[in-house]
């Protein structure tokens, strides 16, 4: 297969595939072994889905109730985009008996619309508005998979880990804000067999980047706005006077640290927050702040001590304020992401850490079970038993289950007593 993305190529015999996959996770799930016809995409979700202890006999729950729903999807960005989705995907979902889902960030769907009576199938099967299928809690799906891969992705049949959903077949796309690049949900197309082709997914794919294309329309580069953005990505962005400069790896690092001390920083006092390896020489940070000062132009980074010529803000700090004045909520939906998260400069670490364990820290002493939830099903925070085990406390006593079950997971995972 050309596509590893595609679950079949133009031409395959899909009912011959749909057996060999129901066979193949029959052994999965009693077994444990995985092997052809598996995609490797899908054996390696199945894996995922194995580690956080997801049934395949899972069933959809719903954890937004209309009444929170309308309001929730009403504030969200991408409420702005779904006139031109609808348009692109309307037709084609109605024509070809499928549906049209968007859910955000956090797996929740916000929007199922499509053919009437495929949604009330769905509905059997808890593809509703309200309810979360990120693949922590539903096992491998398209709009699942594809946030927690941050790719779009075809899943077809018996290829979905919960047995409930293998007679779908769906194609998902990641969305993002085109400012930032955060994570804002995805856009997924389910139906039947007919839709196991190359086409659904290019269309999905086609569909998401309009999508993402109208947000920065309707949404453009604010000007003229000093500023670093260094949460979420491995690059940051500086904005200068209506200057935009996107940042390599090491000059992301230093003029954080910078951003972060405006009194400035000794050589020393840079080398050492920037390098793991202590022999590394000052000509080789000499090297680097000179090619910084020509990127970013003249009049911005001052030397002896190296600092900068005005305070720039970062969004680091913003959140870090919002913590400080108790604005859990708003902290969090600044929370783009960990801080320059590929970076191993030691003084980036140690920031890195402390912001987001103050987070954390604050989510579980609110116990609010939203923001709990907006962080345990984050790519970053899906691996926190505490907050897993704050969330399950959070909850109403019938709807504790799967976050217990995932706390408890974890702790065995990682080893440490249960709580």
């Amino acid at each position: 297969m050309s596509d590893p993305w595609v679950a079949l190529p133009a031409g395959a015999d899909a009912v011959r595939r749909s057996r060999e996959l129901r066979r193949a996770h029959a052994v999965f799930t009693t077994e444990g072994r995985v092997g052809p016809p598996v995609r490797s995409v899908v054996a390696e979700s199945w894996r995922r889905c194995a580690r956080a202890r997801v049934s395949p006999e899972c069933a959809a729950r719903v954890e937004l109730p209309d009444a929170e729903l309308a309001e929730y999807r009403e504030q969200h960005p991408l409420a702005r985009v779904m006139p031109v989705v609808r348009e692109l995907v309307g037709a084609f979902a109605s024509d070809g008996e499928h549906l049209l889902a968007v859910c955000d960030a956090g797996g929740r769907l916000m929007w199922v619309e499509g053919h009437a009576a495929t949604r009330r199938r769905a509905d059997g099967l808890g593809f509703v508005p309200g309810s979360r299928w990120a693949e922590s809690a539903m096992g491998t799906n398209a709009p699942g998979t594809a946030m927690a891969l941050d790719r779009p992705v075809q899943v077809f049949g018996a290829e979905h880990f919960s047995r409930r959903v293998h007679p779908w077949t769906c194609a998902a796309a990641p969305l993002h804000d085109p400012r930032s690049g955060r994570l804002l949900g995805a856009v997924d197309i389910t139906g039947g067999d007919g839709l196991a082709h190359p086409h659904s997914l290019a269309f999905v794919q086609a569909v998401a980047r309009a999508a993402e294309s109208q947000l920065a329309l309707l949404a453009p580069e604010p000007a003229a706005v000093d500023g670093l953005r260094v949460l979420g990505r491995d690059e940051a962005v500086f904005a200068r006077g209506g200057r935009r400069v996107r940042l390599g790896r090491r000059h992301s690092e230093i003029l954080l640290l910078l951003a972060c001390r405006p009194e400035g920083m000794t050589g020393d006092e840079l080398l050492v927050g920037l390098y793991e390896d202590e022999t590394v020489s000052p000509v080789t940070l000499r090297a680097e702040m000179s090619r910084l000062r020509a990127l970013l132009g003249p009049g911005v980074l001052l030397s002896r001590p190296y600092r900068l010529a005005s305070p720039v803000t970062t969004d680091h700090a913003y959140v870090a304020e919002q913590l400080a004045l108790g604005a859990v909520s708003t902290a969090l939906s600044a929370y783009a992401g960990p801080l320059l998260p590929s970076s191993t400069a030691p003084e980036v670490v140690r920031l890195r850490r402390r912001l987001a364990d103050r987070l954390r820290a604050a989510l579980v002493a609110r116990g609010d079970a939203g923001l709990l939830g907006d962080w345990a099903y984050s790519p970053w925070g899906e691996g926190d038993p505490e907050v897993w085990r704050a969330l399950a406390h959070a909850l109403p006593a019938d709807r504790r289950g799967p976050a217990l079950a995932r706390a408890r997971a974890l702790d065995a995972e990682l080893g440490t007593p249960a709580g």
